[in-house]
Parts: C-alpha cells; sequence; structure tokens
C-alpha cells in the first residue's frame, strides 16, 4: 500500500499533491518557454481551488510566490513578478519585545495595580470604599481562576493592603462579595422577571 506517510512531505499542503506533481514535472522540462508556460497553467490551477480569493489584492502575486516555494526556488522561468529569495525564508524573525514592567502579583495584571494606586489616592469616603470593594472582587474572580482554594476576603484585603503600599487598610469585619454571587442573583431576577411576565400574559 502507498500512503501518503511515506511519500515526500508536501511543502505547502493546502494544495495538495496532484498540484505539487505538476510543479514537480516542470522542473524537468528542459525547454525554458515551454517550462513557462506550463507554470502558467499551474498558475491557474493554483488560483481554481481558491475562487474567492481572486478579487484579492495581490492574489495571483501570491500564487507565483508559492510556486516558487513549491520548486524549492529551482524553476527557471519568466517570473510576471519578482520571485521571492530563499534566504528571506531561512532568516530567523525578530525576537518579540516583552512588557518588562515589574509585576507583584501576575495573576491580578497590572491593571489591577494601576486601578488599586488610583483608589489609594482619593479621598475617604464611600465612593472610595465602594470602587476597593469592586477592585477586590474582580481580584477574587481572578485569583480563583488561578487558585481556587485560595481565594478568601482576608487574602484579598492583604494583597490590596501591600499592592497599596499600606495606603489601604480596611478595619473592621469587611467583606468582599463573590463574584458568584452576582451571577446567582442575576439568574434569581432574571426568573422572577419571567415568572412575572408569564403571569400577566396568561
Amino acid at each position: 500500500m502507498d500512503y501518503n506517510s511515506s511519500r515526500k512531505k508536501l511543502v505547502l499542503p493546502e494544495y495538495g499533491r496532484h498540484i505539487q506533481k505538476m510543479v514537480d514535472h516542470a522542473l524537468t522540462i528542459e525547454d525554458r518557454e515551454e517550462r513557462t508556460r506550463f507554470s502558467r497553467a499551474i498558475i491557474g490551477v493554483m488560483g481554481n481551488l481558491f475562487p474567492h480569493l481572486r478579487d484579492v489584492s495581490d492574489f495571483k502575486h501570491k500564487l507565483w510566490d508559492h510556486l516558487a516555494i513549491m520548486a524549492d526556488f529551482k524553476l527557471d522561468i519568466d517570473y510576471p513578478y519578482d520571485p521571492p529569495v530563499p534566504e528571506n525564508f531561512q532568516a530567523k524573525p525578530d525576537p518579540v519585545a516583552y512588557n518588562q514592567g515589574k509585576m507583584t502579583f501576575k495573576h491580578y495584571g497590572t491593571i489591577v495595580e494601576e486601578m488599586i494606586q488610583e483608589a489609594s489616592q482619593m479621598e475617604e469616603g464611600p465612593l472610595k470604599r465602594h470602587l476597593i470593594m469592586l477592585i477586590g472582587n474582580h481580584m477574587k474572580k481572578s485569583l480563583s481562576n488561578w487558585n481556587k482554594d485560595n481565594a478568601t476576603d482576608d487574602r484579598i484585603l492583604s494583597d490590596i493592603e501591600r499592592l497599596s503600599n499600606g495606603k489601604i487598610k480596611i478595619e473592621g469585619e469587611a467583606r468582599i462579595n463573590d463574584f458568584r454571587e452576582f451571577k446567582d442573583t442575576n439568574n434569581n431576577h432574571n426568573r422572577q422577571r419571567k415568572k412575572f411576565i408569564r403571569k400577566n400574559n396568561n
């Protein structure tokens, strides 16, 4: 049996093995003009595989580039465009620049730390406390995704105090609303609303 796994690996699998065989055959044609005509026929077949891309800018250019790649850049023909240079495909990509900013807790992210810094500059009052509770709720959700067993109110409040450099200290029996409670409350409201609508429609 002849399996694909035992055959030559396809350079661009999206075109299939028959197109690759046509490209391989083009490399064996000795006459340059005939080889060029045959290559144009290959481009026509390749284009028919993706008719929805015919109106895309530079579509033909990409097909000729793909032909050169499948021929391992050894196809000597009259290209309508400048053929790709092999060295461009061998060069290593530039390293991705990552954010080097320091984060105290990666599971919270930098935005949470910035929000806590802003909250620490606010005047004391109900608005500041409400904002801190909202931030704490978000932190509890993030921490639950990372470590569900450790997402306690004491841990969240301790982290807020640390991230604010001790400027935010919540005294008393402070409790951060669990984000899952909001979900359950919303579900209950939705059920009651639907029940009320059904009752009034009957």
